[in-house]
């Protein structure tokens, strides 16, 4: 089958394809252009559910979206970010993307429109069928290997708690990842619920042109303020070659990231004592104890990232607040805490938060049974235990998703190569006989944010073990996906 064939919208009822990569964001891209520069004779499709590329950069529309992982390591590993800015906003990380599907002739394998809804594994054709919805109804494909890149969170949703007395309020009550175009918030008082990565982006940004912005917290998170433009990124680039420059910085992006990680691993109050340091340098002490100062040890929930200081300045100039408590209720102007404060607002803003998923949200069957994922042991963190021929990618929970995402999609073509090389025609993780003891601990360990401890159950279990775990730590995963055999006794072939 040509490139031309694999292309085409409105191929057979039933079509075959050597792998198919589902989800056309960061990861599937990333595997795109994998798959095509490691394994040139492996026929592929990129299946994406929207009718645009980008992933979560398409999907998210609220005012000041952006990175809050620099594009040095968040960028890819083959194509440069020469932006000035290294913390950027949405819709320069999706001119990137766009630009590296067209730099590296990848558009031609995506095809838009297709969402996966079910994949079905028979030991008997080692092959995968995959169930298909696009817009001319639903239709079937077969593919020997799938490579799935869709991500960690539900696209059809955000978590959305049941407030008391909502219903009550008579202004709009808008979740991030719902924006509607249209709104109008300037001259208004808006209340953003939360204190997370969105809520962060909001309020500096809303409070431009809004009358007044409250964030409302229930307990106060990590904050760090940084530049958004990296001095010596920008400064290397003036005099060595671009692609020399940006491997460079990153390399001492991803190496200062893990390093500051582990840090608060092994001294977690010199880390505190440092970050609370450097907010004594945009707040006045009593807001840092009232609001910023919370009652984990970094790290333990995701680092907030504050650009330019913006958030402080907004809260410095009067143009936003934040105020830590709990809510009673809904009213009809506004929200009461338990405090007994009411806080007046126009209009209602929930980042509480993301609703993760399964990989997919699709239906997997192997030999006609369900697949129960959290029965399932991790293996690397990218494929599961007595799964064939499947592996995932899910980037750092503490560091940029890219730098994983690239790994894994570099070992998946590592893993396909050697199929080749064997004459193999499948490729499944199984336990050990020395495995079946293992304690089964959480697929991350240490990290207590909502939105991974109502997920956690659902997931794939880790060993104590290699290969059985997941190590959130980038530079263990270059030994183990980029250096270590393919072929480990774990990983069987047929």
């Amino acid at each position: 089958m040509t490139d031309d064939d694999t292309a085409r919208p409105d191929g057979p009822a039933e079509e075959h394809l050597d792998v198919l990569v589902i989800g056309a964001g960061i990861s599937g891209i990333g595997a795109a252009y994998r798959l095509q520069t490691m394994c040139p004779n492996r026929t592929f499709a990129v299946l994406e559910g929207r009718a645009e590329l980008g992933g979560t950069w398409d999907l998210f529309r609220y005012p000041g979206v952006r990175s809050d992982s620099d594009m040095h390591t968040l960028g890819f590993e083959f194509k440069p970010w020469t932006d000035p800015k290294s913390i950027a906003d949405g819709p320069a990380i999706l001119r990137y993307l766009n630009e590296t599907v067209d730099e590296f002739d990848i558009r031609r394998h995506i095809r838009f429109g297709h969402h996966v809804t079910a994949a079905a594994w028979s030991s008997d054709t080692n092959r995968w069928t995959v169930t298909v919805r696009t817009d001319g109804g639903s239709r079937t494909m077969t593919t020997e290997f799938l490579f799935m890149c869709t991500g960690y969170y539900s696209y059809q949703g955000g978590y959305r708690p049941e407030f008391p007395g909502e219903e009550r309020f008579t202004g709009p009550v808008i979740h991030p990842q719902d924006w509607p175009d249209d709104l109008d918030y300037s001259g208004r008082r808006v209340v953003v619920i939360g204190s997370g990565a969105t809520a962060v982006t909001l309020v500096p940004a809303m409070a431009d042109t809004a009358a007044h912005v409250t964030m409302l917290q229930r307990s106060p998170t990590w904050m760090v303020a940084r530049p958004d433009q990296d001095r010596i990124a920008n400064t290397l680039r003036r005099f060595l070659p671009e692609r020399l420059a940006y491997r460079l910085v990153r390399k001492k992006n991803a190496w200062f990231s893990e390093a500051v990680y582990n840090r608060t691993r092994t001294d977690p109050k010199k880390v505190r004592d440092t970050l609370l340091s450097g907010l004594g340098e945009h707040l006045p002490q009593e807001t840092i104890d009232a609001h910023f100062t919370p009652d984990y040890d970094p790290w333990d929930q995701r680092l907030c990232l504050v650009p330019n200081a913006d958030l402080f300045t907004a809260i410095n100039q009067g143009r936003a607040e934040v105020v830590t408590d709990h809510i009673a209720s809904f009213t009809e102007t506004g929200i009461r805490l338990a405090s007994g404060r009411e806080l007046a607002a126009d209009i209602i803003v929930t980042a509480t938060g993301l609703q993760l998923v399964t990989i997919g949200e699709m239906e997997f069957l192997v030999d006609g049974q369900p697949v129960d994922f959290s029965e399932t042991w991790t293996y690397k963190g990218l494929a599961y235990s007595n799964l064939p021929n499947l592996i995932s990618a899910f980037g750092y929970i503490n560091a940029s998703w890219t730098l994983r995402a690239d790994l894994v999609a570099v070992y998946g073509c590592r893993l396909l190569n050697h199929m080749t090389d064997v004459g193999a025609r499948s490729c499944t993780p199984v336990l050990r006989p020395e495995d079946h003891d293992m304690p089964r601990r959480p697929w991350i360990e240490n990290f207590t944010s909502g939105y991974m401890e109502r997920m956690m159950p659902m997931l794939p279990k880790q060993g104590d073990r290699e290969p059985w775990v997941n190590t959130q730590r980038y530079s263990k995963d270059k030994v183990l996906l980029r250096e270590a055999p393919v072929d480990d006794g774990v990983m069987q072939f047929r």
